[in-house]
C-alpha cells in the first residue's frame, strides 16, 4: 500500500522560522527575553543541583568509606531514576502549592541519584591496596577519606554531577507547567496558541544550554585529570 510523500519544506520552515524568532531582538532583553529566561533557567538548575549535592554528596561519600547501606543505596538509586519526572513535579506541586518551590525540591530529588551514585562509586572503586597502604602509613579515617578517597574519586563525583546537571537543565522547562519561568514558559506558550516556531526556539535554546553544560563539565574533568597527572609526575604515585 502506498504511503504520501511527506513534504519536507514545512518542517525547513519552522526550523528558520524558530532561529528568526532567537535572533529577534524583541525576543532577547526585557522580563520575558530570552536572556531573562536563560538566567532563570539557569538559577533552577544551580539551584536544584547545588541542593541535590549537598544531601548526597555527604552520604556518598559515608557509604563509600564506610560501605555500610551499599545495597539499599544502589537498589534506592536505581528505583529512584525511574520515577517520571512529570509525575514528581505535580505530586510535590500538589503538597507545596503552586510556585517556585515545589520545582525546585523535584528537580533536586531527581538530581540526588546521580550525585549520590558518583560520590559513592568514586570511593568504591578505588582498590583496596590503596586503602591499606594509606592507613598502614599511620593515616585516621578522616585523612584518608580527605586525602586519598576524595581526591581519588573526584572523576566520578564530577561525572555524576555532569550527568544530574544534564538531566535538570533538560526537565526545568517543566517548571512553567506549575507557573514558573525559565525556558519552559516559551514552549508552553507556544503550545497553547499554536506557535510551533517558538516551541521549536524554546527547544534549541534547552539544547544550547545543555551543549555548554557539557563543555564545562569536560573541561573541568580534563582539568582534573591533568592536575593528577601532574601531581603523578611530580610527586610520583601516592
Amino acid at each position: 500500500m502506498a504511503t504520501a510523500a511527506v513534504d519536507p519544506e514545512p518542517i525547513v520552515n519552522y526550523f528558520v522560522e524558530a532561529f528568526a524568532w532567537i535572533a529577534d531582538p524583541a525576543h532577547q532583553v526585557g522580563p520575558d527575553g530570552i536572556w531573562s529566561r536563560l538566567a532563570q533557567h539557569l538559577a533552577y538548575t544551580s539551584i536544584a543541583t547545588g541542593a541535590a549535592a549537598v544531601i548526597a554528596i555527604p552520604l556518598g561519600y559515608w557509604i563509600g568509606h564506610t560501605g555500610h547501606g551499599k545495597g539499599l543505596i544502589v537498589g534506592a538509586t536505581g528505583a529512584a531514576r525511574a520515577l517520571p519526572t512529570l509525575g514528581v513535579l505535580t505530586l510535590i506541586a500538589l503538597l507545596a502549592g503552586v510556585g517556585v518551590g515545589a520545582p525546585l525540591a523535584a528537580l533536586a530529588v531527581l538530581a540526588l541519584p546521580s550525585v549520590l551514585a558518583g560520590a559513592y562509586s568514586g570511593l568504591d572503586a578505588i582498590p583496596a591496596p590503596t586503602i591499606d597502604a594509606a592507613r598502614a602509613q599511620g593515616m585516621s579515617e578522616w585523612q584518608l577519606l580527605t586525602q586519598v578517597e576524595i581526591p581519588l574519586g573526584l572523576p566520578q563525583l564530577i561525572g555524576g554531577l555532569r550527568s544530574a546537571t544534564l538531566q535538570v537543565v533538560a526537565t526545568a522547562t517543566l517548571v512553567a507547567y506549575v507557573g514558573g519561568g525559565g525556558l519552559g514558559r516559551y514552549l508552553f506558550l507556544g503550545l497553547k496558541t499554536q506557535d510551533y516556531p517558538q516551541m521549536l526556539a524554546a527547544s534549541f535554546l534547552a539544547v544550547g544550554l545543555a551543549i555548554a553544560s557539557e563543555i564545562c563539565f569536560s573541561v573541568l574533568s580534563w582539568l582534573v585529570g591533568r592536575r593528577r597527572l601532574l601531581r603523578v609526575r611530580v610527586g610520583g604515585p601516592r
